[in-house]
């Protein structure tokens, strides 16, 4: 199919379209944001005491505490950072580049997001199996406490993921090759690669990535269907506030979560259980916003 609308964002990448610039783009990016987040740890180590880091620090590396899921969470404006400075060095560009058109931009993603809180609501009120009803995890007035936060770390963690993979990537992918197949699917195998972690998930880590993969192509889509990253932000954003301050697998990022599954993510039976709906909710958020926009 056409997209026409995904020029707004290429057009800007046509003028370093050449590979080496994306690859030279992509190693310097990656140098900036690994010296960010070290000087961030270090800087943490400083603001906490002593005694309370070494109490909070063996939450942070699955987000098992409030504190530890925002620590996750915030390192992601490091990332943000570091893409923004190679978009000058590099490629000369705007970092708004990336975003497109910023009222319409803001436009979609509200639009979006009110397609994704409305289906949201729809599927919270589906039953789930006994075994799969979630517990309660963080108390309301806690929960409600780090909300304001919370969200601001969500966003920022979201529209760092979608500014480097379909802001980044797919914009100077499409300027270089024709074919969606290329400028589409490469960004979201590395976004889905991004997500293997057998560490935390086991025999499972197949299973994240095929998710992963699948939303990678779907936010690919509505990037250049709408020629913003509003719409793929809005999808990204429900999905995360879903999976980490509303319900979370135990023992995974479940530091903020108001509920949590009773399984964990290494629980192959259950994990793959849950996939089809996983994948079900995916694909109606997706068709939501094309619903949403389609005017």
């Amino acid at each position: 199919m056409r997209y026409d609308a995904h020029d707004s964002l290429v057009a800007p990448a046509r003028a370093t379209a050449r590979l080496p610039y994306l690859i030279g783009g992509t190693a310097l990016a990656t140098l900036l944001f690994l010296g960010l987040s070290y000087s961030y740890a270090q800087i943490l180590q400083q603001v906490f005491p002593s005694d309370v880091w070494a109490r909070i620090s063996p939450s942070i590396e699955n987000a098992t505490s409030p504190v530890g899921v925002l620590i996750n969470l915030f390192i992601f404006a490091m990332l943000i950072i570091a893409l923004a400075v190679t978009l000058r060095v590099v490629h000369k560009r705007r970092f708004l580049s990336l975003v497109g058109a910023l009222g319409p931009a803001t436009r979609q993603f509200r639009r979006a997001l009110v397609a994704m809180l409305v289906l949201y609501v729809v599927i919270m009120m589906l039953p789930l199996p006994e075994s799969m009803e979630p517990e309660p995890n963080l108390a309301f007035g806690t929960w409600l406490k780090f909300l304001p936060l919370a969200l601001v770390g969500l966003f920022i963690q979201v529209f760092a993921e979608e500014v480097v993979f379909r802001g980044y990537l797919q914009s100077q992918l499409a300027a270089r090759f024709a074919s969606p197949l290329i400028w589409i699917g490469l960004p979201s195998i590395g976004f889905a690669l991004l997500h293997f972690d057998p560490a935390s998930f086991g025999t499972n880590a197949w299973a994240v990535v095929l998710w992963a993969g699948a939303f990678g192509i779907a936010a690919g889509d509505l990037t250049a269907r709408f020629g913003t990253l509003g719409p793929a932000t809005a999808l990204h954003f429900i999905n995360n506030f879903g999976a980490i301050l509303v319900t979370a697998p135990q023992g995974q990022f479940d530091g903020l979560a108001l509920y949590s599954y009773p399984f964990s993510v290494e629980d192959g039976d259950a994990f793959w259980a849950f996939m089809p709906i996983d994948m079900m909710i995916l694909a109606c958020g997706w068709l939501a916003i094309r619903l949403a926009l389609r005017g």
